[in-house]
């Protein structure tokens, strides 16, 4: 223990005297002298010093000029299109100054030395054709869609010629004669197939790739060339040598328009709100009551027509003979116009009744194609996806009348409610309220988003009846609607809805549709094959049909004699059904067939003779006005006629600006499969007329959602516009035909006992 107790010690009197050694000073250095550098040394060091600062600024310098590249897709689309094509301008200008007078030393000279080993004496072109490309840069309008069929087809062209050129200049094989042929390229083209195939077959191979980058570059079939060759050529003189005479031959006082009376419900019905109407073509007469040669009495006083570069079956042609009508004569022509395809419907009528000609209506321009307006919208619909990490990319774009529908595709993994749930971003990016999702796009693997177009266009009645799908179908009950964002044209049967509920509100475009479905029957129907009843309790909004021979009874204004007409109609569907079950028929058009032919004969001792049916349709403008003043009576009715009547051909047509549950009550929703929503005011009033939320989103003035029967999805459309000078026009050429034959009893009150 005292060893251990020993050892302790003597460790920290080791320890202390360490220490103590430690705590010692340690010796100074001495300071090291001073170098003094010679002058040499100074200036190379200065060198040094010059070259790095140069080298950080030469590299700041660079750095900045590739982030300013890197940026460049932030400038306007149209300066960078600019920049592009003067560019290519001046390496034209480099190519031309070289191959053509040998300047540009000594920088030209290498340049055509270089590019005629690749091309050979095909640069002697190449300037020229760097010129179009950037002239077509400066003067049209970017297409990303085309751009990969335009650069196909260039290359398409290009290489075949430098091929022809290579077996025409003998299929040289020295490198120096190939410079004076088609280069390498050519070479490398034609040299394969000339050894291989020999030239004879080498040759119209080659011809028929070039061809078929033709194709591709003007983006034509070989089925459409023969159509587009006539095309051009039959349209050509009309556009340049007789628009500006149709305009010198038009006189001042044929330009002036009367104001139209009011039978509008909003802006969209108002012809006013469109500066740009497009006026009647020319070479159409004052509108006339038919084409009949045999003269008739002196017409009342027609609305004047217009004047437009075109009908509209110049727009939208039909490839099958249409019956033709004689073309009036026209003065002071410098060069005689091909003969306008004749403006009439595709149906024969009997009797000495004709149909009101279409010239009559006022045609459309043709529609816009995509605009720069679009491409930008584009770009903001992608900079939003971006800005909340959404794997997705906007892939193409439809535009229509109205709207634009662009084509959001997800990546993988990514849910749809991740779009749906920027629908009021993509709203506040685009400026607008009106942006409607649809999710998925029917029949595509895409998410929809619609934003309406800047610049709006104006869908005319006369282009949609003039349609090829409208004229290819010959039912009498056959309206036009309109044009859906396919820019497509919508026409749709009375007889297969068989009935339509119409709702929107105050200015979204509901009268105009209704005056345009009574046109549409006014132009493709006679008296003998459609009969109306026509119910207007606001009073003036079908006033100008009032003494058209379809009438059964005169323009109905009173409820209380609606109602008595709804009970007529009844009544009528009972008779009606009463002979098809005599007649052991089970639909009114079977039964005509039967009396056309003779097959249903009047029974012995009976008076009556039999004739064949008229289709009935039945518009009611305002249910509201009815429904607030006989609920009862009017909801009865037109619940019995819309569960038996499609079968008698009888058919409703209910419009309201006011869908509320208890104008639209569920036993008229239940019976009443077609719907047509315009503009509403409230996510309710979408539900009422539609089952579903979508209407509210619409942006008015004619755009809507149409419903068909056993549709599971809406289809918006830009409804069809008509002035008030067309109708009148339509409305008196049928008067000057016919005068009504009113049923008597229509509206007489039935008492308890009947």
């Amino acid at each position: 223990m005292a060893n251990k107790t020993a050892a302790r010690s003597g460790a920290r009197t080791t320890r202390s005297k360490g220490a103590s050694r430690s705590a010692k000073p340690a010796p100074r250095r001495k300071p090291a002298q001073k170098r003094t550098s010679s002058p040499v040394a100074t200036a190379v060091a200065a060198s040094g010093r010059a070259a790095r600062a140069t080298w950080l600024m030469v590299a700041r310098g660079a750095g900045s000029t590739a982030r300013s590249v890197g940026r460049a897709r932030d400038i306007e689309p149209g300066h960078r299109r600019d920049g592009i094509a003067l560019g290519l301008l001046a390496i034209a200008v480099v190519i031309a100054a070289s191959s053509w007078f040998d300047a540009a030393r000594p920088v030209g000279a290498w340049i055509d030395s270089v590019l005629r080993t690749f091309v050979g004496g095909a640069v002697v072109l190449l300037p020229l054709v760097i010129a179009v490309i950037a002239v077509l840069l400066m003067r049209t309008e970017p297409n990303p869609d085309a751009r990969p069929r335009l650069v196909l087809g260039c290359a398409m062209i290009a290489l075949p010629v430098l091929g022809l050129w290579h077996l025409w200049s003998g299929a040289p094989q020295d490198p120096a004669a190939r410079q004076r042929a088609a280069g390498f390229v050519g070479f490398a083209i034609g040299g394969p197939l000339s050894d291989g195939l020999t030239p004879w077959i080498a040759t119209p191979l080659l011809i028929l790739a070039a061809l078929f980058g033709v194709l591709l570059l003007t983006g034509t079939t070989i089925r459409e060339v023969p159509e587009t060759l006539y095309a051009m050529f039959s349209t050509r003189g009309r556009y340049a040598d007789d628009e500006y005479d149709d305009y010198d031959e038009a006189e001042p006082e044929d330009l002036d328009q009367a104001e139209p009376d009011d039978f509008s419900d909003g802006y969209y019905d108002d012809p006013k709100a469109y500066a740009d109407d497009a006026p009647a073509w020319p070479g159409s007469p004052s509108p006339s009551p038919s084409p009949s040669p045999a003269p008739a009495p002196a017409p009342a006083p027609k609305p004047k027509p217009q004047l437009t570069a075109g009908t509209p079956m110049d727009n939208y042609p039909l490839e099958e003979d249409a019956p033709t009508v004689p073309e009036l004569p026209k003065e002071r022509r410098k060069k005689p116009a091909p003969k306008p395809e004749p403006m009439v419907v595709d149906r024969v009528v009997e009797g000495p009744y004709t149909l009101p000609s279409l010239e009559l209506l006022v045609a459309g321009d043709p529609p816009k194609l995509r605009s720069a307006a679009n491409d930008k919208m584009v770009e903001v619909i992608q900079s939003v996806l971006q800005q909340f990490k959404v794997d997705a990319a906007v892939t193409g774009c439809t535009r229509g009348p109205t709207v634009t529908r662009y084509e959001v595709e997800l990546g993988p993994g990514v849910k749809v409610e991740k779009i749906t749930a920027l629908q009021r971003n993509i709203a506040y990016a685009v400026a607008t309220e009106s942006v409607r999702m649809l999710a998925p796009i029917p029949g595509k693997s895409a998410v929809g988003i619609e934003v309406p177009n800047t610049d709006r266009e104006m869908v005319r009645l006369a282009d949609v009846l003039t349609a090829p799908s409208t004229r290819r179908d010959h039912h009498p009950l056959v309206i036009g609607l309109g044009k859906d964002i396919e820019g497509d044209f919508i026409s749709a049967n009375l007889a297969k809805m068989p009935h339509l509920l119409v709702a929107g509100s105050t200015g979204s475009g509901k009268s105009s549709f209704v005056n345009s479905m009574l046109v549409s029957l006014l132009a493709r129907a006679t008296p003998d094959e459609v009969r109306m009843i026509l119910i207007d309790p606001k009073m003036v909004e079908l006033t100008p049909y009032e003494g058209i021979p379809h009438l059964i009874t005169p323009i109905i204004t009173q409820p209380k004699k609606a109602a008595a007409a709804l009970a007529w109609l009844v009544e009528e569907m009972e008779q009606r059904y009463q002979d098809m079950q005599a007649s052991r028929v089970r639909h009114i058009d079977d039964f005509n067939a039967k009396v056309r032919s003779g097959e249903i004969s009047t029974p012995l001792g009976s008076e009556r003779v039999y004739k064949p049916y008229p289709y009935i349709i039945a518009i009611v403008d305002e249910l509201a006005d009815l429904m607030m003043t006989a609920p009862r009576d009017v909801e009865d009715a037109i619940v019995r006629i819309t569960q038996k009547a499609r079968a008698a051909g009888i058919h409703l047509v209910l419009a309201t600006q006011r869908p509320s549950v208890d104008v639209v009550t569920g036993l008229i929703k239940t019976n009443v499969p077609s719907r047509l929503a315009f503009a509403t005011s409230s996510l309710t009033d979408s539900r009422v007329i539609l089952d579903q939320p979508g209407a509210e989103k619409l942006i008015g003035m004619g755009d809507g959602l149409f419903l068909p029967m056993g549709a599971s999805k809406p289809q918006r459309l830009q409804g069809a516009y008509i002035t008030d000078e067309e109708i009148q026009a339509v409305v008196q050429a049928c008067k000057d035909q016919a005068e009504p034959e009113y049923t008597e009893g229509v509206t007489a009150a039935k008492t308890a006992g009947d």
